[in-house]
């Protein structure tokens, strides 16, 4: 009834049933009008009509839909060469632009797709010669009427519209004229059968409780003579839910929800096109136009919201002639709404019967066998499953769905991946960022064969080389090891940068404590807090280890009494009286005044009881010197001495502080 309109260029409303042939309804007529090479070959037009820019536009309103039509044009038109196109979105955008540059005569695509690149100028409507909305009634709805009116407002004025669909209501195709002229309305229906739906399929509608119907699904999948099936839910989140059940109770089942990416919508159904799977669990996104042959049960485990959907859900099975079964589950919640779909189509089930999944009418009227469980046996698991299919890899747009093609994709990315060649890095053994080479003890050179490659027999740092080697052998260049920085208490221990001393104890006569050589070298300038470098051991003397320091506080006595003494016997005569002993702690950190670093240098040559000693070389005074402003204070203190001894005692008492410096212990 549809070809013969359609061919002469006029506008047309066809409507018709489920599964009765609308896409070839529309389909041969695109073919005929669109303008192939062959036609200029035949003389049927001229070469001026040839065009690379599309000249036919389908638009439908899901991607499962549109590979299907895409198909099935590619199908009808490849005696032809019709070049046909799919554009629909989750796929990556840069094979659909490349197939738009060479060259497309027919494009099938879903709305959001298309104003996409038609707005990024890769998509020329401009040559259009003949627009189809299928699922017309979905495609004029709320949701895609602003995407179909810019679509529409991109083609020319002068062009030819058809619309399509089992469901056209009065509000839709009074919406539909304003954009057709004079349009002929085709209404397509059997002799013997006058209702809204197929009479070879059969209708079961159950009420049931939502905590049994998962068991009341596995029993229904194992009633005799079940082909493929199909689950209709309601919500995402159930489609996969039921999907997870019947896979976990033996079914082979795969799911179709808009929460998976297109890579995975994609996979599922050609797993259950190919027998793969034999259960697919999906939301209304696979309600309308989806044509697989052998689907024998449709199950609609949720109620669905309107009439329209219904038709289009139980209308996947009994398609081209075939027989089906249509199962319904109405929920106690659920049956004023099924009373409006019952009402409005005239089906006759205004009180579904209370069912579980023990009920023997269920078994009866769905042909059960007696005794069947909510578990598929191991013998009739022969299904391959979803995972027998590959995902393909679709270059997914968006943050859905990567997951499902992210294992393929980097599995293949392994597999192009070539084996490294390149040799790994080998660790060198260092210690304080100098290799362990550098460090080894300088001795006379042996042979290759007999120096082994780490000498940690012996120690590790050794500046101090013995004298008795002949100057005939070269001494190899030491590495300059890195300075450690250690904690030192009044910069006694600054000698990092000479040898190691030898250290030789004595007895202090103040504090009748044994000290370090180091300590009676520098006691000589300690009023004036200038430090000297250690005295270096005699070539003959045998270096000995240095002890280690202990973090410990100096007595209050030794550290208090020192200084003051100290600077008494620099400043005064041998005879003078004893100076006040004073009783602050000393500072920590400070600097050593100019003035005093000055005045140290005639002390340090000449001592005060007239010894010929060996001159001590004054040095820089180091930085940052712990033992500095007490020291002063008490050399002014000492040149007042005719100050009562009372008057001293009545000095207030400071603030006692935990510091790290230890006064110098002196002689008196």
């Amino acid at each position: 009834m549809t070809l013969p309109v359609a061919l002469s260029g006029k506008d047309v409303i066809g409507q018709a049933k489920t599964g009765t042939g609308k896409t070839l309804g529309f389909g041969l007529p695109l073919l005929e009008r669109v303008t192939v090479p062959a036609d200029v070959e035949s003389g049927r037009a001229v070469p001026e009509k040839l065009t690379n820019a599309p000249q036919a536009l389908v638009v439908v309103p899901t991607r499962e839909l549109c590979t299907q039509v895409t198909n099935d044009l590619l199908t009808a038109g490849k005696v032809r060469n019709v070049r046909v196109l799919a554009i629909y979105g989750g796929r990556a955008y840069e094979p659909q632009v490349e197939a738009l540059k060479k060259g497309v005569d027919v494009i099938v695509g879903t709305p959001g797709r298309l104003l996409d690149l038609a707005g990024q100028k890769k998509l020329d409507l401009s040559h259009v010669r003949a627009l189809v909305l299928d699922e017309a009634d979905e495609m004029l709805d709320l949701g895609f009427l602003p995407d179909v009116e810019k679509i529409i407002q991109l083609l020319p004025p002068k062009r030819q519209t058809m619309l399509f669909s089992a469901t056209m209501p009065g509000a839709v195709i009074g919406l539909a004229r304003r954009y057709m002229s004079q349009p002929t309305h085709i209404s397509a229906t059997s002799p013997d059968d006058a209702g809204a739906t197929v009479a070879n399929t059969t209708q079961r509608v159950y009420r049931a409780h939502s905590m049994d119907k998962p068991e009341m699904v596995a029993r229904i999948l194992q009633s005799e003579g079940r082909g493929l099936a199909m689950i209709f839910c309601r919500t995402k989140r159930t489609a996969a839910d039921i999907a997870d059940q019947l896979a976990q109770r033996g079914f082979a089942s795969g799911a179709v929800h808009g929460d998976l990416g297109q890579g995975a919508r994609e996979q599922a159904l050609r797993a259950f096109r190919n027998g793969k799977v034999d259960v697919l669990v999906c939301t209304d996104v696979a309600a309308r136009g989806i044509d697989v042959e052998g689907v024998t049960h449709v199950i609609n485990y949720q109620s669905p919201e309107e009439e329209k959907t219904y038709l289009h859900r139980i209308g996947r099975t009994g398609r081209a002639g075939a027989s089906g079964t249509a199962v319904t589950l109405v929920d106690w919640d659920d049956i004023p709404r099924w009373q409006l779909i019952n009402k409005a189509l005239d089906l006759g089930f205004p009180d579904p019967p209370e069912t579980y999944s023990t009920s023997p009418h269920l078994f009866e009227e769905l042909n059960i066998p007696a005794g069947t469980k909510g578990v598929l046996p191991r013998a009739e698991r022969t299904r391959a499953g979803l995972s027998a299919e590959q995902v393909e890899d679709l270059g997914e747009t968006g943050g859905r769905g990567r997951k499902s093609a992210a294992p393929a994709a980097a599995a293949a990315v392994r597999e192009e991946r070539p084996a490294r060649t390149r040799t790994p890095r080998q660790r060198r053994r260092t210690r304080g960022g100098t290799p362990l080479e550098a460090t080894a003890t300088v001795a006379a050179p042996l042979p290759p064969s007999a120096e082994p490659q780490f000498q940690t027999a012996e120690p590790q740092f050794q500046t101090a080389v013995p004298m008795d080697v002949p100057a005939s052998v070269e001494r190899p260049a030491e590495a300059r090891t890195p300075r450690r920085r250690r904690r030192t208490r009044a910069g006694a221990g600054s000698g990092a940068g000479s040898g190691t001393p030898a250290v030789e104890t004595t007895t202090d006569p103040v504090a009748s404590e044994p000290v370090a050589a180091e300590s009676v070298a520098a006691e000589s300038v300690a009023a004036e807090s200038v430090v000297a470098e250690p005295v270096l051991p005699e070539p003959e003397a045998e270096p000995a280890a240095k002890p280690r320091r202990r973090r410990t506080r100096a007595a209050k006595p030794a550290a208090d009494t020192a200084a003051p003494v100290e600077a008494a016997a620099v400043t005064e005569p041998v005879d003078a009286p004893e100076a006040p002993v004073a009783e602050t702690k000393p500072r920590r950190r400070t600097r050593v005044a100019k003035p005093v670093a000055e005045a140290a240098e005639p002390v340090a040559a000449e001592p005060a009881d007239g010894t010929a000693e060996a001159p001590v070389a004054a040095t820089k005074p180091r930085r940052r010197t712990r033992v500095a402003k007490p020291a002063a204070e008490a050399v002014e203190a000492a040149a007042t001495a005719e100050a009562p001894e009372a008057e001293a005692e009545a000095l207030p008492k400071p603030r006692r502080r935990r510091t790290r410096t230890t006064a110098a212990k002196t002689e008196s």
